[in-house]
């Protein structure tokens, strides 16, 4: 039985989102002409998230300005499968199955599943409990930001972050729940985040640090949230920002380490018992990958700069595999994790990976309090991440100087 060529080739993309859409464009670009179905479970289009829990709760986005202007390879010739479930893929037979019994064969696989928000594991009546990960989570808690209303936000990362300052600014009565000392301490070490903590503070925003939910009750007019050390929050609405949790389901029959998304080897190609499947890749924020100048351990990324990034690499290591061919040592993955951030009109914007750096952490320049740059160190001293807080026209300079620093990792030799 003769193969397609790789140009030629079925390829099945299982998730329509931003790293779904920017794998087929540069699949697209590189010549593939075979068929492409792609398999979304929202019923909307590619569209933007970070205006979820900014412009859209406030009502400052319309709907309609969110989905991802697509180029013309992406959209013609190719099945856009939306409101539809990937049940399970059986990639020993190149053949997946959706939730409406039909089946989609094919040879080429980009698993882009992304990431849905993790909930709490409480009991009761779930209508003032809020997530913001989808379209539909923003449209159903923006009414309930109004005047007075009391928010409680179960988790400091960066969605409960923007979300209490969304809604203080909007009037509402915000306290942030957070197991941890500080919020946003994972992502930025406890230096940025007690200023974090200090800029919301001053806009009225409560704190429970080192607590976590033991409860909610129901009064019938509020709620009250019940935390680990008895004490009790009345609220009207409850948001949940506790995390992610990688979209794996479909993919328990195919033999991959699941454990954190799916564990990847530097070309993004799953590994199957150490063994790199070629004829298959995986991007976007399910993807768990070593990044090259950041040491052997795979990371999970999920920032929304990675997608673009990966699905150039991936779309050219997909091509190379079902072309049995290995990937070129001399040309590396080594994208530059970038995220941003804003909070009552501030940018925080981040090149890097800071939590490699926690132990050093050094202001470069400005001022914590107003604008500054603060650079993260690993023990050797090298700088792994800095977090620029306002300073947005020096961007580019600091942008430079952590590519710089990863380079000279990347190019340090190993022996």
């Amino acid at each position: 039985m003769s193969h397609p060529s790789p140009l030629e080739s079925t390829v099945l993309v299982v998730g329509a989102g931003l790293a779904g859409l920017r794998v087929v464009e540069r699949l697209r670009a590189a010549g593939h002409t075979g068929r492409i179905v792609v398999v979304g479970e929202e019923e909307h289009a590619p569209y933007n998230r970070p205006p979820l829990s900014k412009e859209v709760l406030r009502g400052a986005m319309d709907a309609d300005r969110l989905p991802f202007r697509q180029k013309a390879a992406a959209s013609e010739n190719v099945e856009w499968r939306l409101g539809t479930r990937v049940e399970v893929v059986d990639h020993d037979a190149r053949a997946a199955r959706l939730d409406d019994g039909s089946e989609v064969a094919y040879d080429g696989l980009v698993v882009a599943t992304g990431v849905r928000a993790r909930r709490l594991d409480l009991p009761g009546d779930a209508r003032w409990r809020h997530s913001v990960r989808t379209l539909e989570d923003a449209q159903r808690l923006a009414p309930e930001l109004r005047q007075g209303t009391r928010v409680a936000i179960v988790g400091g990362g960066f969605i409960g972050c923007e979300v209490a300052a969304t809604a203080t600014t909007l009037g509402c009565e915000v306290t942030v729940i957070e197991p941890l000392a500080a919020p946003l301490a994972r992502p930025l070490g406890e230096v940025l985040a007690r200023e974090v903590q200090r800029r919301h503070e001053t806009h009225g925003v409560r704190f429970a640090l080192g607590r976590s939910v033991a409860g909610v009750e129901d009064g019938g007019e509020h709620l009250e949230v019940l935390l680990d050390n008895g004490a009790r929050v009345p609220t009207d609405v409850i948001v949940e920002a506790v995390g992610s949790q990688a979209n794996v389901e479909a993919l328990t029959q195919m033999g991959l380490d699941l454990g954190n998304g799916v564990l990847c080897d530097r070309d993004l190609h799953p590994l199957r018992d150490g063994v790199p499947l070629l004829d298959a890749v995986v991007v976007g924020d399910v993807a768990r990958f070593p990044i090259a100048g950041y040491g052997e351990d795979p990371v999970r990324v999920e920032h929304w700069t990675m997608p673009t990034d990966m699905g150039a690499h991936a779309a050219a290591s997909l091509l190379a595999g079902l072309a049995g061919e290995a990937p070129d040592p001399a040309t590396p993955f080594a994208p530059l994790p970038t995220f941003w951030s804003e909070q009552y009109g501030v940018r925080m914007q981040a090149f890097g990976l800071p939590h490699l750096g926690h132990g050093d952490v050094r202001v470069l320049d400005g001022d914590l309090t107003s604008e500054a740059a603060v650079g993260f160190h690993d023990p050797s001293g090298a700088l792994v991440g800095v977090v620029l807080v306002g300073m947005g026209k020096r961007m580019l300079e600091f942008r430079t100087a952590v590519a710089e620093a990863r380079a000279a990792q990347v190019l340090e030799p190993t022996g």
